[in-house]
């Protein structure tokens, strides 16, 4: 091969090479805005502690670059249902008894459906307002966005959408843990005991199975088959009746008083609901004691 040949391929490998650093030193100092969610369905959960009262959330938003921005940086937010039926179908395909619900427009309010990154700053967020109460423990609830270009940003396309998911749980229950509770006690005199999971409803109330029936996730085994536990505020439970099922509180009972107690030994918590009640569902009667409990985190 002849000097001059060698010398045009050495010419063209360094422009090949510089041509690479330059789209790669333009890729590294960009500046490109990502709504933060998980890289799950770019979901992100707001665990809600129910309080009776609104509740406030965020909507965050970053900006990727080696530098930070020298200029302020604003998106606007847009409701979106296409992540929601995207996630939807490809987990439950067209079983629509499972999907995940868009949050009933009454239930929150985005004050500013835009996010600013300031000059200099790396994140930026805008507040939503929420009105968990009423909300399901057995629905799974997503504000579906989606993120637009306000002020000539460059949006990262894998990260300008989110469902931003409503989780509830109050000092009893939680949607984002397990709240499973152990039930050891005398149904009709007879020793018996089980597992319960609770569920919260509001910021003083759960849902539990009655006595020692089996759960099943529908709404008319629930309704036929579940109790209302209410806390008031001197810890004395109130037991209702979550649906159809017949319930009659029993009190005077010193052993179980419908209470609702936190025990506290060798450094750990442990709630705990003392419950005297017989329920009837359909023509059979039951008569419960129960002791209901689980450790918590101190």
């Amino acid at each position: 091969m002849n000097i001059r040949l060698l010398g045009v391929l050495a010419l063209i490998g360094t422009m090949v090479s510089c041509n690479d650093d330059a789209i790669f030193e333009k890729e590294m100092y960009k500046n490109e805005v990502a709504l933060i969610s998980s890289d799950y369905h770019n979901t992100f959960q707001e665990v809600v502690h129910l309080t009776g009262e609104e509740i406030i959330g965020y909507i965050a938003a970053s900006v990727g670059g080696t530098h930070a921005p020298e200029k302020d940086m604003v998106i606007g937010l847009e409701e979106d249902p296409a992540p929601l039926a995207l996630y939807n179908y490809s987990l439950y395909d067209a079983d629509e008894s499972l999907y995940a619900l868009q949050l009933q427009p009454d239930k929150y309010e985005i004050a500013d459906p835009r996010i600013q990154i300031n000059a200099g700053e790396r994140t930026g967020k805008s507040m939503i307002k929420l009105n968990p109460d009423g909300l399901s423990p057995d629905s799974t609830y997503f504000i579906s966005l989606r993120a637009t270009d306000i002020s000539g940003v460059e949006l990262n396309p894998k990260k300008s959408t989110i469902l931003y998911q409503i989780v509830l749980e109050n000092n009893y229950a939680s949607q984002a843990k397990s709240s499973l509770y152990t039930m050891t006690g005398m149904m009709d005199g007879m020793v018996t005991a089980a597992n319960k999971q609770l569920f919260p409803l509001t910021h003083n109330s759960v849902r539990m199975i009655a006595g020692n029936e089996t759960f099943v996730s529908t709404v008319e085994a629930l309704e036929m088959n579940s109790v209302i536990l209410e806390v008031a505020e001197d810890s004395t439970v109130t037991i209702k009746p979550y649906g159809s099922i017949q319930v009659t509180q029993l009190d005077g009972d010193p052993k179980y008083p419908n209470m609702f107690l936190v025990e506290e030994a060798y450094g750990q918590k442990t709630n705990v609901f003392l419950l005297s009640y017989e329920y009837t569902i359909g023509t059979v009667t039951k008569v419960m004691k129960e002791r209901v409990e689980m450790q918590v985190r101190k």
